[in-house]
């Protein structure tokens, strides 16, 4: 009698890279290999590109940093966007990219295991229904793959809805409630200040300090004045001359529950990953009341919360500004590239190369400019390696032009 047995997935050997994620991260390795002739396939989770962007944020989101320092390698964003290009003008500049550089991802495809093979020095990419097999991987899965849900006692007794950011789109949901908005990044600011747009009244937990900037100084970038003084002055020298500048502009921040951290805001990014939080007018609500900034929970309730200081407020509602995590080790097994938490060991601005064929792109805590940057060095790499072995006149350049064509006419 026999048995039932699921079907062997197909195997797929790709000639060029293999990279997971149809992010901005993985778009941009696969123009820079497309513009020096090296095919590669991207795989994707979900049926779009930058899901992140079109199905886990919010929908007044505008890109932190002036656009000249968010643009993807080969493409500048179009002339008549805004300096602060908007979440929807974003999207249209990643789908522009992709159809520039003919980028067509794989869809749908959740990659649940990769590993490196010893004996055929080969990758094998496991998918729910394919393994996809090749010389080269990157990894294009980035900070952001995963929304942190915090473990609050007695979250789960709160009897109200609770929502992380991922899955917030508009204040308008939340009109006249009292809201607790647990964190107070950039993600927690923005929402605290849509909400106050719909006669909201949030309450924002903090829990640890953070520096606030403000975004622009009479009219320059924050950010683009930060880089310009990096080139001429020494980085505890640039973080001193930026607190002065925020608190000449936004005052004291630690008398309305903000407290700065010791270290400098460029200096804290660069050892920590914690990005200082770009006012867009938050700051102001505070101090008209409009925004309460609370200390950190003791506990949920059913009704509401306890903080730690013996208070007890009742909410409507509750918002988990919690940010996100790496989910690389959910699925690359047995890699010592990575850390634990799903980050590359290796620090900026060598973290782009692992070992066997492994890349990584996206993980510089440095934003999309540090995306541009490992794009561009993982295609030079891996250019490098593709011309060795596939010269104009080689056997393996032919097979592996037949097998390209071959593995997207069945996708």
């Amino acid at each position: 009698m026999g048995t039932c047995r699921e079907p062997e997935p197909s195997q797929n050997f790709i000639p060029g890279p293999i990279i997971v994620g149809a992010g901005p991260s993985g778009l941009a390795v696969a123009a820079c290999l497309s513009n020096r002739g090296v095919p590669s396939v991207i795989l994707e989770r979900t049926d779009c590109l930058a899901s992140l962007w079109q199905k886990r944020t919010y929908d007044r989101l505008k890109l932190h940093l002036p656009k000249h320092f968010c643009e993807l390698p080969l493409m500048p964003f179009p002339k008549n966007f805004p300096k602060y290009p908007s979440k929807q003008q974003f999207i249209s500049y990643v789908e522009s990219y992709a159809a520039r550089f003919n980028i067509k991802p794989v869809f749908n495809q959740t990659v649940e295991k990769a590993e490196f093979d010893d004996v055929s020095g080969l990758w094998n990419v496991k998918t729910q229904d394919v393994v996809y097999t090749s010389t080269w991987l990157v990894v294009a899965t980035g900070e952001n793959a995963e929304p942190v849900f915090p473990n609050i006692p007695g979250l789960k007794k709160f009897t109200g809805p609770v929502v992380h950011t991922s899955a917030y789109k508009s204040g308008s949901v939340f009109a006249n409630r009292k809201v607790l908005v647990v964190g107070c990044g950039n993600s927690g600011m923005e929402v605290s200040l849509d909400l106050c747009r719909y006669n909201a009244l949030p309450h924002m937990v903090v829990r640890n300090s953070v520096h606030v900037l403000p975004r622009d100084f009479f009219g320059l970038s924050t950010f683009g004045i930060a880089m310009t003084l990096l080139k001429w002055f020494p980085l505890k020298l640039v973080d001193n001359i930026l607190l002065l500048l925020a608190n000449s502009t936004l005052g004291n921040t630690d008398q309305l529950g903000l407290r700065r951290p010791k270290t400098g805001p460029i200096e804290l990014k660069n050892v920590t990953g914690k990005t200082p939080v770009l006012d867009v007018g938050a700051i102001s609500l505070i101090r008209a009341g409009q925004i309460t900034v609370t200390q950190a929970v003791k506990e949920i309730t059913r009704n509401g919360a306890k903080f730690l200081n013996g208070q007890e407020i009742e909410f409507d509602s509750i918002i988990l500004a919690t940010g996100y995590k790496s989910n690389v080790p959910d699925w690359l097994k047995d890699n010592n590239f990575f850390t634990k938490e799903g980050m590359p060991k290796t620090p900026f601005p060598n973290g782009w190369k692992g070992e066997k064929g492994l890349y990584t792109v996206g993980f510089t805590r440095r934003g999309l400019s540090g995306t541009a940057y490992d794009a561009v060095k993982i295609a030079e790499d891996i250019t490098d390696q593709w011309m060795k072995f596939n010269g104009p006149l080689s056997i393996r350049n032919i097979c592996s032009s037949h097998i390209i064509h071959l593995h997207f006419n069945k996708s």
